[in-house]
């Protein structure tokens, strides 16, 4: 098996992506799914070349080899799928064991894939053999991955078919038993065709309000870690539609542990600007020196939070860290995820 895209794979195919809402659709023209807490995977395969794109368009076939290795063993020879790669272990799936794969040495990464193989939950089939599937209604493509599913994945054991359901209580179950297997509800339109690059019919409902937000800065804790000073807090931004980059807010929710390392980190990407929007230190009654001492850094990482309320296109309080997303590019980071109401209270509301 080559591992290695052949030039047909080269070109990014984007992903359809979901709108995050507070209650879940109602009607005859949507399907239910869980929604896993894994990476987001385009899986082609042309013969015996595979490639794995992510939501940011890197290609994941060196950190899960062993999903690749299986996916060359698949028939037909051709194929596109959509899935989640996740990992499973005794205590439930990890995304820190996938974080972990995201590893520059082969070796580790050759080591993790043996003792904690990944498995590719898969949701959709938009290419079989020659025939081109994406332009059918989700109907008709969940039909033929069925058939797909009942013919190829058992035998690859790391190949899964997600559930799926027309049934809003099914769907209702599913968000009332978060868990650390998923992480809410998705739901598609039944009667569209796959919609790359667009949240056009399809939904995500999750109880935990959460943001995908870019680090734009930091500020030093007031106390120093030994003799070094460390990261006391991550100033957080969102773009907007006109690529602007915004102060949303912030969070200090960082554990003791990983300060040193963090700080290591940030440093070396210190630079003289990243907000270009609303930027933070501003003017108000609230400023103090201390909140205007800042540290610029470039829009390089992705970190998810978790947060209650939102003022004025900011997070009113201060934000809980749930996970570094090294899966996401900055620039998908948008403020349209502040739009979302208060998913726990909208859905009670509902049932």
């Amino acid at each position: 098996m080559s591992c290695a895209p052949s030039r047909s794979l080269n070109r990014t195919m984007q992903l359809m992506e979901a709108e995050s809402v507070a209650q879940l659709p109602r009607g005859a023209q949507w399907q239910y799914e869980p929604k896993w807490d894994g990476f987001r995977c385009l899986l082609i395969r042309e013969r015996s070349r595979v490639s794995m794109q992510s939501k940011s368009g890197r290609d994941l076939v060196r950190y899960f080899p062993e999903i690749a290795a299986a996916a060359a063993a698949l028939s037909p020879k051709t194929l596109t799928l959509d899935g989640e790669l996740i990992i499973e272990l005794d205590e439930g799936y990890s995304f820190d064991a996938l974080l972990q794969r995201i590893h520059p040495a082969a070796s580790r990464v050759k080591h993790l894939a043996k003792e904690t193989p990944a498995t590719f939950m898969v949701f959709d089939l938009l290419r079989s053999g020659a025939r081109d599937l994406s332009g059918l209604p989700l109907m008709k493509r969940r039909a033929a991955l069925e058939t797909l599913a009942g013919k190829a994945f058992q035998a690859s054991g790391l190949f899964r078919l997600t559930p799926a359901s027309r049934n809003y209580a099914d769907a209702e179950a599913w968000l009332n038993s978060v868990n650390e297997d998923h992480d809410g509800v998705v739901a598609k339109r039944l009667d569209l065709p796959y919609r790359g690059g667009t949240r056009d019919g399809m939904q995500k409902i999750k109880l935990l309000r959460s943001a995908d937000c870019v680090v734009g800065g930091f500020r030093y804790a007031e106390r120093k870690q030994g003799n070094r000073k460390v990261v006391g807090s991550l100033l957080l931004g969102l773009y907007d539609k006109g690529g602007l980059l915004h102060h949303v807010g912030f969070t200090s929710g960082i554990r003791s542990s990983d300060r040193l390392a963090l700080t290591d980190r940030l440093e070396k990407i210190v630079g003289l600007q990243s907000f270009t929007g609303n930027s933070p230190g501003g003017p108000s009654r609230w400023s103090t020196k201390r909140s205007a001492e800042w540290k610029a850094v470039r829009p390089t990482f992705v970190v998810e939070v978790s947060y209650d309320h939102v003022t004025g296109d900011r997070f009113r309080h201060g934000t809980k860290v749930i996970r570094w997303r090294p899966d996401k590019k900055p620039s998908q980071c948008r403020m349209d995820q502040l739009r979302q109401r208060a998913a726990t209270q909208t859905f009670r509301a509902a049932t």
